[in-house]
């Protein structure tokens, strides 16, 4: 016992008093008989049945998952960072021109809790959108003519207006969405799912995360990396972010006089000291170590390849329009998820941001659709042209929505939106969505849901229900408690299933 508390010393691991309490115990574990053996194999896998998964390099599924046969085998969401207008987009609201000017009813308020914004203004005037609105497709879906190229594709979207949440500021309605709490440390969506689903690609990430600065507004709320975190899940199942200047990933190649195979000799020697040290340890998080020196290896290769457009056609290059051209463009970053698509990635997700228009909303949404619009549009025809988007889920939505109020004045042609969760739009297209369909209403005002409301965990349910997930199965224990991307809540929206 004198070597196990010399070795429990913390001027020998010099770690934090809470690290030292979780190897102290760990190690007291490793140490004792074979029921702390046992315990030990529990603490490593969070209570659950050890699986390939924990082990280096591993990326299979937990037992049992997916629960059910799948619709989606990947999912690329195309989030819109700083809440577009549903009022100026895709939920026309043509009686509010007969009251422009005209403040808000309390009637239709209802005592709504405010932002710091506009909680101070003496009047809350109605601002009608100044965007023409017509139906396309077969379906009659409506759309605004900031988005002609989504609207030529009409039928291939599934419209959710209803959508809503309960946070009224960007990071809190940001991390919700993402990881179903208001409050940072919980894992993200993409992070449930390479846990859960594991990968099947050995030589990228299951999770993939893009980035990119909106026209409409450069100097947008910047994103966290907690946004893509594994929380308490094991960090190998966090996001990998690809930077949007410059390379996209860093150090991919070997440093002069360092080829191949001195790379690997060297990753093989390191594999053999953390491996040494996990069985002295038992901390998993040194196996993740070990994982994600040998998944770097791998990009070495595979990244270089994946960046590559060389072999792209010159007319799928232009469909996704000018700005494809521009490295860590919206643009590129959408081709670059059908190139992670194509090589069966879990997870990709786009973060655009500079949607957030509390003033000059005209010109900034302007702005933001010539982002997005044409690229958006042209990755759901070239998924579908490659037969990829019949197994791949494409979701389009922010954090909430915006008022139909003025946050300041208004004139004929300006006029800005403050935040609001009532009420928000989101667009499904693509695996086991029913396509064409527009789903939920909202009242004259576009500010409270009349019909079919989905919340943020609803929604969330029903993404997982695509990937074969029932939510209510996929958990981690934690602090003793079991927690799950949807909270205790949840209810899988049938109604926009194919």
């Amino acid at each position: 016992m004198t070597d196990l508390f010399m070795a429990l010393s913390p001027s020998k691991f010099n770690m934090s008093h809470i690290s030292q309490d979780v190897t102290n115990r760990r190690l007291f574990l490793q140490h004792s008989t074979a029921v702390g053996t046992a315990a030990l194999s529990a603490l490593l896998t969070d209570g659950r049945q050890a699986t390939a998964a924990d082990a280096p390099n591993a990326h299979a599924a937990l037992p049992g998952f997916p629960n059910f046969a799948p619709k989606a085998k990947r999912i690329i969401y195309l989030f819109q960072s700083g809440a577009p207008s549903q009022m100026d987009l895709f939920d026309p609201k043509p009686e509010m021109e007969k009251r422009r000017g005209e403040d808000l009813p309390e009637s239709i308020r209802k005592g709504q809790r405010l932002t710091t914004m506009t909680s101070g203004q003496a009047k809350f005037p109605i601002a009608p959108s100044i965007f023409k609105f017509a139906q396309h497709g077969q379906s009659g879906m409506w759309m605004s003519d900031l988005v002609p190229q989504m609207s030529s594709i009409a039928d291939e979207f599934c419209m959710i207006r209803s959508v809503n949440t309960e946070a009224i500021n960007h990071d809190p309605a940001i991390t919700f969405s993402q990881t179903g709490s208001q409050l940072a440390g919980r894992p993200s969506i993409g992070s449930w799912l390479s846990y859960g689903l594991g990968s099947e690609n050995q030589d990228l990430p299951a999770y993939v995360v893009l980035t990119s600065f909106g026209s409409g507004r450069p100097d947008d709320q910047p994103l966290y990396d907690r946004l893509w975190g594994a929380g308490f899940l094991p960090s190998k199942h966090q996001g990998v972010k690809f930077r949007n200047k410059g390379d996209a990933v860093l150090y991919l190649s070997n440093p002069p006089g360092v080829d191949a195979a001195a790379r690997r000799g060297t990753l093989d020697r390191l594999a053999k000291l953390n491996q040494k040290h996990f069985e002295q340890v038992g901390d998993p998080e040194i196996q993740t170590r070990i994982a994600q020196y040998e998944m770097a290896f791998r990009m070495q290769t595979s990244v270089p390849e994946l960046l590559d457009l060389s072999k792209e056609p010159q007319h799928v290059v232009d469909s996704y329009g000018p700005d494809v051209k521009r490295p860590g463009s919206y643009a590129a970053n959408c081709l670059l998820a059908r190139r992670l698509a194509e090589r069966d990635v879990r997870f990709v997700q786009l973060f655009h941001m500079g949607w957030d228009h509390h003033g000059g909303l005209p010109a900034a949404i302007r702005g933001q659709c010539k982002d997005t619009d044409q690229p958006t549009a042209a990755l759901i025809k070239d998924l579908k042209q490659r037969d990829l988007l019949k197994d791949t889920l494409i979701v389009w939505g922010g954090e909430f929505g915006r008022t139909i109020y003025s946050q300041g004045g208004i004139t004929a042609t300006d006029y800005g939106r403050d935040h609001h969760p009532r009420c928000f739009t989101v667009l499904l297209a693509g695996a086991g969505v029913k396509t064409g369909t527009t789903f939920g209403e909202t009242d004259d005002y576009c500010y409270n849901i009349t019909r079919d409301p989905v919340h943020v965990h609803d929604l969330n349910a029903t993404i997982l229900h695509l990937l074969g997930i029932d939510h209510t199965r996929l958990t981690s224990r934690y602090q003793g408690r079991d927690f799950r991307l949807t909270d205790i809540h949840g209810e899988v929206v049938k109604s926009v299933l194919a």
